[in-house]
């Protein structure tokens, strides 16, 4: 086994660490057994590097497909650019509102103990991404989020500004693959607010160039029937919120709204949160609830591990790599 794998294997024997292998277990078995993975990103899982592990995951063909929030879709790049900009504080749990508002008077837009650069990092996408986009008005075009984002890094033009090894980058990753990518809610995003304020200033004349959160479920609702018909589709959760509840509800979508008898269900679930349990929540949710609005069967293989997902999810994706 790899060193990684072994150590896991005799250190991680009991409550969360134990769930932790049973998943990173599951996961390979339904690999084995022909089955594919799509995973959802919450959070702030780019700003936290996980394109460190993510990006070999999806090389290796152990992801097949990504549903993210347009945050972590735009931070992975930013990073990319940037990071040399970046700036960590430790102490993050005691600055004052005093030490926050010197942080905005810098430009540092803070993550928890990170804190992103907006000239260094936005303004540079922005001003990447912005001549796609009008380019892309002009013409009468409509692409997705992700689409312009495959764009910008396929074309070469930000090479030169690369910060880090781009190996280490999952957008690009995903990029040289053509990974079917899905970004829900993707305006509640700092490109998404950009767009909306380029759309006032009227630099771009359709809204509409592009494309939403309803286009994007249409092409999962074709992209998973598609998939699943032919391959069982596993479901890898990473944090909560709406990059996991939007791409879980396209199997009722398609059974129940649409009718149909010939739908899938998900073939493996796995969440990683550490929303605990409570009333109302989707993140704190335990798998079996999903059972009683058809996104799971009973049968169907169901993990959770309730830690920090910047700490389980590249354990588990080591795990898979044999690392």
């Amino acid at each position: 086994m790899s060193a990684i794998k072994t150590f896991i294997k005799h250190h991680y024997r009991h409550f969360n660490a134990a769930a932790l292998i049973d998943a990173a277990e599951g996961y390979n078995t339904h690999l084995a057994s022909g089955g594919k993975m799509f995973v959802t990103m919450g959070g702030a899982m780019s700003t936290a590097e996980l394109g460190l592990s993510l990006a070999e995951m999806i090389r290796q063909d152990k992801i097949h497909g990504i549903c993210c929030t347009g945050a972590n879709l735009e931070e992975d790049v930013f990073n990319l650019v940037a990071h040399d900009y970046y700036e960590r504080v430790p102490g993050y749990r005691d600055l004052t509102p005093k030490d926050e508002a010197a942080l905005l008077a810098r430009h540092m837009n803070r993550v928890t103990d990170t804190c992103i650069p907006e000239e260094e990092a936005m303004r540079r996408i922005e001003k990447v991404v912005l001549a796609e986009w009008v380019k892309a008005d002009k013409a009468g075009e409509r692409y997705f989020p992700h689409e312009f984002m495959y764009k910008i890094l396929l074309s070469g033009v930000l090479k030169e500004s690369y910060q880090i090894d781009p190996k280490n980058s999952w957008l690009l990753a995903a990029a040289e693959k053509n990974l079917p990518i899905f970004v829900p809610g993707w305006e509640d995003s700092t490109l998404g607010n950009m767009f909306t304020g380029h759309c006032i200033k009227g630099d771009i004349k359709n809204v509409h160039t592009v494309r939403t959160g309803i286009e994007y479920m249409m092409k999962l609702a074709d992209w998973y029937m598609q998939t699943a018909t032919k391959n069982p589709l596993g479901f890898f959760q990473i944090a909560g919120g709406i990059s996991g509840d939007f791409p879980i509800c396209v199997v009722p979508m398609l059974s129940q709204d649409l009718e149909r008898d010939d739908v899938p269900l998900w073939g493996y679930f796995c969440q990683i949160s550490d929303s605990t349990t409570s009333y109302g929540s989707y993140s704190g949710a335990v798998p079996n609830e999903k059972i009683t609005w058809g996104k799971l069967h009973p049968d169907t293989p169901k993990f959770i591990v309730e830690s920090d997902a910047t700490i389980v999810a590249p354990l588990i994706f080591a795990y898979v790599l044999g690392w």
